[in-house]
Formats: C-alpha cells, structure tokens, sequence
C-alpha cells in the first residue's frame, strides 16, 4: 500500500513525525528526522538505508539517537543530508555517528564527517560489524552490521544522555559494539518497492544461514529446520565467534527481520533462553522484537552483548522511542 515507489522513504518519515509531533520533526529539506527537544550534550546520529524499519529513522528518542539520517531504500544517506541532520542537533560539544558497517555508509558518513569537521564541529564514528557469518574474526572490519546495532545505540544513547564527552561517549560505544555479535537466518526475500520480485528467493524447504538485511549471501543453505534446530545452529556458531563462556553475562535480541510472526519469535526465544540456562551463561535482559527489517524478509537473528559493569548501567537506562522502551 504505496503511492509512488521512489516518494517511499519521505512519505515514511513524514507519516512517523506526524503521528508523534510533540517528540520528533523532520530535518527540512532532507530525509532526516531528529528529536524534538534538543539536548545540551554530546550529539547521536544514527543511519543508513530505509527499508529497514523501525530501524534507522524511528529509534531516535530520549537515551537512544538524537537524529537519524536516512537514504534511500537500502542505499546510504548523501553526505548532505548527514551534514543537514548533524547541524540541527549538534551544540558544540561534537556528534558520535553510529551505523552499520557497509560500504556506501562509510564512504558517506566519513565525507560528512570531513566537511562538518572543517567547520569545527568533533565528530567520532563507531561501526557496528556484529555479523559474524559475514566475515572471519581476522577480517573483523570487514563484517557487516545486523540487529546488534539496537544494543550498540542503546548503550550509546544512554551514555551521551549522562553527559559523557565526547571521546568518552565513543569509547563506551565501542566498547559495545566489539562485545556484540549477530547471527541470522532467511526463509525467504524481501521486495524493494516498485519492484516485482524479491531481492533473493529460496525454495520452499530450504533456509540460509548467515543472510545480510539486505538480502546478501549467507554462509551455507540446508533443508528447513525445526525452531529448536535453527536457535541451536545459530547459537553454536555465535559462541564459537564470541567466546562467550560459562559464568559470563549477557543481553539477548531475538531479531525478526519483517515477516516473522511474533508467535515465531518468542519461540525462537524460548529455546535460546534454554540454552543458555543450559550452558550456564547469565542473561541479563532479553529482547524479542523486529527492530532491523528487510521489508517482508522472513527470517530473523540472534544477537548476544557480552556484558560487564559498565555496560550494564547504559544498558539499563530508560530509554523511549514508539518502537523501543525500556524502563
């Protein structure tokens, strides 16, 4: 239920600050949304391609992102609407950016970042490459970024929202997204709008292990699997690359990515907290929710953050947008 394909990402936005006036307004001219109240702190930009909502655009809010900058359906932000968004929340104490690790976004985050910097404004980047199917541990920068990055803008949020400087705000950051791995699985593809199939297709009885949010190839194909089956292959893997051991702590998401039931999902999530209770690795808080989407992908993703002391006071600070709450 669309008008004109290409008009999808603005009419998006503008349905989103509508419907909540009294929090968010749109960057003018650009496909940037910010909150509406600015602080006097260290300023969150989040972004990346639309089509994956609620994430990028809609997790702005108190202790989460200050303003998101929004691209095209699955394609990067242009470095002005970057720029545009920065400059209606930045108060002179810097701008940390936060994305996902792909190539378009950090040619352009890093160009915004040269031109807001030859205007005096510090900026910081953390890249969430949490997709351990996407590359091996040495070449740990080349993976990119999946639904790990709702912990890393958590953490992130609440740790600008303290009043941490910037450096500071940027060490935590980093700090959880190298402590945050993810994994997933597709049963069948996501359409780009105005197109008149999807990205990718499988057949009927077959899953991918290791699928991108953009349809990108996973890491091996198999017959369909029972819930169970899928939660025990994917939490092997996710230990094997984490290290995460007996007596550790962690936090949980149960990713859908768009057309998984939430009925699927708390399935999944049954068995993982089995598991884990098994293996005798502490869960801190769990999540069940489809936060990064891939249009009407069916699938969804594991993410574990290894937690310590540190991580844990930003992690359980309140935080507010229409599609993430915790108190």
């Amino acid at each position: 239920m669309i008008n004109d394909p290409a008009n999808v990402p603005a009419e998006t936005i503008q349905g989103f600050v509508q419907t909540f006036p009294e929090r968010y307004v749109q960057v003018k001219g650009v496909k940037g949304v910010r909150v509406k109240d600015v602080k006097d702190k260290v300023a969150l930009v989040i972004g990346g391609g639309s089509g994956h909502e609620p994430m990028y655009g809609m997790f702005v809010g108190e202790n989460l992102a200050d303003a998101s900058a929004n691209g095209n359906i699955f394609a990067s932000p242009d470095p002005n609407t970057i720029m545009q968004t920065v400059l209606e929340v930045e108060r002179r104490k810097g701008v940390l950016f936060v994305y996902g690790n792909y190539s378009g976004d950090n040619l352009n985050f890093d160009m915004a970042s040269e031109l807001l910097e030859n205007m005096d404004i510090s900026c910081r980047t953390v890249r969430v490459w949490d997709d351990v199917a996407s590359a091996s541990r040495e070449r740990i920068t080349d993976r990119r970024g999946i639904a790990g990055a709702v912990m890393v803008i958590k953490v992130a949020g609440a740790a600008a929202g303290a009043g941490l400087d910037l450096d500071e705000t940027c060490r935590v950051a980093q700090k959880a997204r190298d402590n945050t791995f993810s994994i997933g699985v597709a049963l069948s593809g996501g359409t780009i709008p105005g197109e008149r199939k999807p990205a990718f297709s499988l057949p009927d009885n077959e899953i991918e292990f290791g699928m991108g949010v953009h349809g990108e190839p996973g890491i091996r194909r198999m017959e369909m699997k029972t819930a169970d089956e899928i939660v025990d292959i994917l939490l092997e893997k996710l230990l094997e690359e984490s290290g995460i051991q007996k007596g550790e702590e962690v936090c949980t998401l149960i990713n859908g990515l768009g057309s998984t039931t939430l009925a699927e999902l708390y399935i999944l999530n049954r068995r993982l907290i089995q598991r884990l209770s098994e293996k005798e690795i502490i869960v801190h808080h769990m999540d069940v929710n489809s936060y990064i989407t891939c249009q009407e992908m069916a699938g969804a993703s594991i993410s574990l953050m290894r937690m310590d002391e540190e991580l844990k006071k930003y992690y359980d600070a309140p935080c507010y947008s229409p599609y993430y709450l915790k108190k």
